[in-house]
Formats: structure tokens, sequence, C-alpha cells
């Protein structure tokens, strides 16, 4: 088999991830994430969903278009007016019950709070999505006593902490070294491995052409050995590479989600759904037909490859 099926396409074995009491095969088929904002400032809406029937309405569209987990945030990952604990248990606890209801989709809660994840798991969240790299102590015991599945993010300093003059004597090793202690981390709070996401944070404390290197340092990221999470969606580094305004993205995000599944990421977090779903099936229609064709595997093997979930 070509170098390149076992470093890009096809990793040479299964690859599962348990997301609740749901368990998926993502060796060729990416998940993809819809974002759900709950925020008055996000750099993207801008608050536009903030209003509670503008925000199911939004979460409706986004299942509608393919999202196969919603992952809901109440605070902005930037600098911003401060958000208390109360406001953001108040913003993302009640919405997430609200969404287990409605729809039948895996919810993560994107915070670096334990007590707000804590919450949203009681909730319904079986995901906690931490962009501070497990920062409060007691996230990693709340995930583990939830049975939640957690995203260890690269962060270089803190959620809300401007960081304009990022430096790394090679960012893509020392994000490599900081995902598998959070991932080491995870495990040894009791959280097994195929509920450990990886994340090298993209824009958190990078400059563009940083970001961009980890982008196409995918392959090595994912060779960690736990799933990998693209989130490129609109982010700042290619606005500033391609001189594209936030609502110019467009284009640009759909090509750097396939360059990461491309690369190896199983989890790609996008605000158009619809066409990030078109870009991961047509990869997986590609890595699933001549890397498996290749390494002799019958039709019998390959378990409910078109939605990717076994249970």
């Amino acid at each position: 088999m070509p170098a390149t099926h076992s470093s890009v396409w096809w990793p040479g074995h299964p690859v599962f991830l348990e997301l609740g009491q749901r368990r998926y095969d993502i060796t060729t088929r990416a998940l993809v994430i819809g974002i759900l904002n709950r925020t008055t400032d996000s750099f993207y809406d801008h608050g536009s969903y903030f209003n509670l029937d503008r925000f199911f309405e939004r979460a409706e569209q986004l299942v509608e278009e393919g999202a196969d987990l919603l992952d809901v945030g109440g605070v902005r990952a930037g600098p911003g007016p401060e958000v208390t604990e109360e406001e953001e248990l108040d913003r993302v606890v009640p919405v997430i019950a609200s969404l287990r209801e409605r729809f039948d989709v895996p919810l993560s809660v994107d915070t670096w709070r334990a007590p707000v994840a804590a919450a949203a798991f009681g909730a319904g969240a079986v995901v906690g999505n931490d962009i501070s790299g497990f920062a409060d102590p007691g996230y990693l015991s709340a995930a583990a006593k939830a049975g939640a599945s957690v995203v260890a993010t690269h962060i270089r300093l803190s959620p809300r902490v401007p960081d304009p003059a990022p430096h790394y004597d090679d960012v893509v090793a020392e994000v490599a070294r900081f995902l598998l202690v959070r991932a080491e981390r995870a495990l040894a709070s009791g959280i097994p491995a195929d509920r450990i996401i990886l994340d090298a944070g993209l824009d958190l404390g990078k400059t563009a052409d940083q970001s961009l290197l980890l982008l196409q340092s995918s392959a090595r990221l994912a060779s960690l050995g736990y799933p990998l999470l693209v989130s490129s969606s609109n982010k700042a580094f290619l606005g500033v590479l391609l001189g594209l305004e936030i609502g110019e993205r467009r284009d640009a995000s759909l090509a750097s989600a396939a360059l990461g599944i491309a690369g190896g990421c199983r989890l790609v977090r996008a605000h158009d759904v619809a066409g990030t779903c078109k870009v991961r099936d047509l990869l997986a229609a590609i890595a699933e037909s001549a890397p498996r064709r290749e390494a002799g595997w019958d039709q019998a093997s390959r378990t409910s490859l078109g939605s990717g979930v076994l249970r």
C-alpha cells in the first residue's frame, strides 16, 4: 500500500470514537460538528443566535444539514466582556437540556470551567470541549464521572487572554507534546482512549503561519494515536493568509477542512455544515475505495460505512 494511504487516507487500522452510548467508526469518515454559539459577541455571528428562538432555529438547520454533533458554547474564546460562571451556566445548560429533547444527535459543551461542564453533562452533553487544555483541575474528574468524552486543545496562554506575538522553537513538536501530556492526564483520570480527542488549537496563541503549519502537519498530529479535531472554520489565520474578511472565508474554510481530513483529522468543527459534509463525504468515498480494496477488505468488513455509527 502506498505510504500516503497509511499516513493520510487510511491509517492501516480501524479508529473508533465513543460519544455517550454511541460508538463510531471514524477510520475513513470524519464527523462534522455544528457550531452553536449562545454568546453575545461571537467573532463569527456577533450574537445572532443568542435569542432562544434564533438559537433553536439554527440548531434545527445544522441538524438538517447533516451535523453529527452540536457544540454549544456560552463564552467566546477571545478577549471580551467578562462572563461569570453563573451567566455561562444560564446560557448553556438549559439549551443543552432542550436540544437533547429535540434532536437525536450527541451534544458537546464548549467550556473550560469544570462546574459548567459537569452541569452540561447532567443536562445531556456527552463531550467536554475544553480549549484551555484542562486548566481547571476538576474538569477531567467531572468528565470521567459522567462518562463523557473530552477534547484536549492546545493553547499557549489561557482563554480570553490576548497573545499577539506567540513564539515557539518548533510549534508542531511543542503542540504534539502538550497534547500527549493532556491525553495522558485524561487517561489517568479514568477516561478511556476512545473518548479522548485532540485539537491543535488553530488561532489559539498562534500566528497565521503557525496555524497553517499545524494544519499542514495534521498527519503528524493524527499519528499520536487519538482522534484529531480540526477547528479552522472562518478563523483569523485564513483571513490573514488570503486577505479575507470574516464573511468571505467560506471557501477557504471548506478547503482547510479538506486539508485537515486528508491529513487524518476525523472531526471537523464547522459553521457551514452542509458544505463541510459534502467535502467529508467525497473524501470518505475516496478513502473507502482504493485503500480498502488494496488491503483486501471484503464487503462484510465494511461495518456501517454509510453513517459511521456502529451503535
